[in-house]
């Protein structure tokens, strides 16, 4: 870049001014004579701001070219001919960068996360023993509730109301907390060790946990009773996940098999097998996501209802791949490739269509679940792994928890 002669007088003097406040007095004296400068030098501190104003352009610069190579992305994707203002892309609501919001004050990585049914907040667990309650409309740190004195590794709002919040943790313990006074009313004890996941069963009576001890355990909500032991793995049960109505649950394990259990019996209803490493994580489909799988395997959905309940379940793990499995007829009917590390989270998104995921290659990836390719990349999104995500049941919003201790908002549009 070529300054003119008024430039270059403007230059030197703000870095003479600089030398001078920062009490380098022989390199001041030296470069005065050497630049030969006369008259007023100006404030101290206009080289700074100059400074200052050139990486905040820097950073602005990265962050839009972040948002044209997404929307580069998204115009091969679409094709030519199709606008990104079109009505079937309006009704996608996928997150897009940048994040809304990055969200500080967890000490350790984050390990879960869940949005409340109702308000307009959420709750985060982390290794640092606490769980932490945000405003995701602004950001906000609402409360911190202290009790667990071990990692806390899964938090679940109760799904109807969100009055009552369940947690665990590696102190074995459950606790399950009031979330209009924010006390701990109950702590469950029963795993012999570190307690994986906690969720409640739909209608909200019911609490179904795993642990590193290879058990899950049924939980009545109003007693804290154990009500029913499940056994079947033989390593640490990572996962658990419930279908729409209550009436099946999966787990997943460090065994590399998935369980679909029936909530009466103990006994398994089915064992999936196929993965190659521990499995991380499972999602049960939602019900608009069932009618998209049976359309894409060319059945509608009053066919299959003529015979069993259709259920499809998302899993995935430390062998990369997520796997797709159709658990009426017992069978892995698709499987995503494309990240780079150990998958953590799946879950399906509310307009079915899709697949969010997270791994510990730092990305969340948006697969379509017709075509089975990769529709959407949010790449380095944290600057370590992403271990948790989940999405807003009443407004377009997807958070995500990071081993670099940070959670972040992103819109969906």
């Amino acid at each position: 870049m070529i300054l003119t002669e008024k430039e270059k007088e403007k230059l030197h003097k703000a870095i003479l001014s600089y030398l001078r406040s920062a009490g380098l007095t022989q390199s001041a004296s030296t470069f005065e004579k050497e630049a030969n400068i006369t008259g007023e030098l100006g404030p101290s501190d206009i080289l700074e701001k100059k400074w200052s104003s050139v990486v905040r352009l820097q950073q602005k610069v990265m962050s839009l070219q972040t948002e044209v190579d997404q929307l580069k992305e998204e115009m091969i994707f679409y094709g030519p001919g199709k606008k990104l203002t079109d009505g079937s892309k309006a009704s996608e609501n996928l997150p897009r960068a940048p994040e809304k919001f990055n969200l500080l004050g967890h000490r350790e990585p984050v390990t879960s996360l869940s949005f409340h049914p109702v308000y307009s907040i959420f709750a985060s667990s982390s290794e640092d023993g606490s769980i932490r309650v945000w405003d995701y409309e602004n950001g906000n740190l609402e409360k911190i509730l202290k009790g667990h004195t071990a990692t806390v590794n899964c938090v679940a709002f109760e799904p109807n109301t969100g009055t009552l919040l369940v947690s665990c943790a590696a102190d074995l313990s459950i606790k399950i907390w009031n979330f209009e006074s924010f006390e701990c009313t109950k702590t469950l004890h029963g795993h012999d060790h570190n307690v994986s996941c906690v969720k409640f069963l739909p209608a909200g009576d019911f609490i179904l946990s795993s642990s590193r001890d290879h058990s899950i355990k049924l939980w009545e909500v109003s007693t804290g009773f154990c009500i029913k032991t499940y056994l079947e793995h033989n390593e640490w049960v990572r996962n658990l996940a419930v279908n729409s109505d209550g009436s099946l649950f999966a787990s997943c394990s460090n065994d590399e098999t998935i369980i679909i259990w029936g909530l009466e019996a103990t006994a398994p209803q089915l064992i999936l097998t196929g993965h190659e490493n521990v499995v991380e994580t499972i999602a049960f489909a939602n019900k608009e996501a069932i009618a998209v799988l049976l359309t894409s395997k060319n059945r509608s959905v009053e066919e299959e209802k003529r015979g069993k309940n259709p259920e499809f379940i998302a899993s995935a793990g430390r062998d990369k791949i997520i796997r797709i499995w159709d658990v009426t007829n017992n069978n892995c009917m698709i499987h995503l490739r494309g990240h780079d590390n150990w998958v953590k989270t799946v879950l399906f998104h509310p307009s079915g269509k899709f697949l969010i995921s997270c791994s510990d290659d730092k990305s969340i990836r948006v697969w379509d679940l017709t075509s089975g390719s990769c529709n959407k990349k949010l790449l380095d999104s944290h600057t370590h792994f992403i271990l948790c995500i989940a999405m807003n049941p009443r407004y377009p919003l997807l958070a995500s928890g990071s081993v670099d201790k940070s959670i972040k908002i992103w819109e969906c549009r």
